[in-house]
């Protein structure tokens, strides 16, 4: 599962009424290759659930991910920060054994 903290879900509310997504649109968040580190987040909108997806819910804000991404995820956390080092959602995954600075890609 991706566990969304209080930050992470008041931005995700913020960035679907802007965007003039609805209540069936949660959030697709998915794992692929690529970045320094080997492995890239992507993080999108989305209202539809595909056939490999895994569906649940944190925090009230619906999740898709696909199985394959799931094996990467479990147990990560998704949070938000507008501080001094940086502004943007962020991925605190215990299961990366290395991530770049920039925190977009990592391995395991």
């Amino acid at each position: 599962m991706v566990k969304v903290t209080e930050q992470a879900k008041n931005k995700i509310i913020e960035l679907k009424a802007k965007e003039g997504k609805d209540a069936t649109h949660g959030i697709r968040v998915a794992v692929h290759g690529g970045g320094c580190s080997g492995l890239m987040y992507d993080l999108e909108f989305d209202a539809e659930e595909k056939e490999s997806d895994q569906v649940f819910e944190d925090n009230g804000v619906k999740i898709f991910v696909d199985k394959k991404s799931l094996l990467y995820l479990v147990g990560t956390e998704l949070d938000f920060s507008d501080g001094l080092n940086g502004k943007g959602f962020q991925f605190k995954n215990p299961n990366a054994t290395r991530t770049c600075g920039c925190g977009e890609s990592f391995a395991v």
